[in-house]
C-alpha cells in the first residue's frame, strides 16, 4: 500500500487558502465572504492535520479541534450578524452596507 506524499496535501491546502484570498477580495456578496473565510480556515486546518501526522504527533490534530469549535462559533455569530444586516439594510452587498453612517 503506498502513501500520498505530504506535499499533495500541501499544495491542496494551498490552493484551497488563495481561492478563499481571492474570494475575499473579488466578491462582495457577504454569505460568500463568509463562505471564503471558512475554507481559508479549512486550508488551515487540513495544513495542521498533515504536519501532524507527518511528524507522527497528535498536537496539530489538538489544533484543528480547537480551530473547529472557534469556527463554529464564529459561523453562529456571523450568520446572525449577516441576518441582521440583511433586515436592517435589505441587501447583502458589503459595499452598501455602512452601518457607521446615520
Amino acid at each position: 500500500m503506498t502513501t500520498i506524499p505530504i506535499e499533495y496535501y500541501l499544495v491542496l491546502s494551498a490552493f484551497m487558502f488563495i481561492t478563499g484570498v481571492i474570494g475575499v477580495l473579488i466578491r462582495r456578496n457577504a454569505i460568500i465572504v463568509f463562505m471564503c473565510i471558512e475554507l481559508m480556515l479549512n486550508s488551515a486546518n487540513l495544513s495542521l492535520v498533515t504536519f501532524s501526522s507527518y511528524m507522527g504527533n497528535s498536537i496539530g490534530q489538538v489544533f484543528v479541534f480547537f480551530v473547529m469549535t472557534v469556527a463554529a462559533a464564529e459561523a453562529a455569530i456571523g450568520l446572525a450578524i449577516i441576518i441582521a444586516l440583511f433586515r436592517n439594510k435589505m441587501t447583502l452587498n458589503i459595499d452598501e452596507v455602512n452601518i457607521m453612517k446615520w
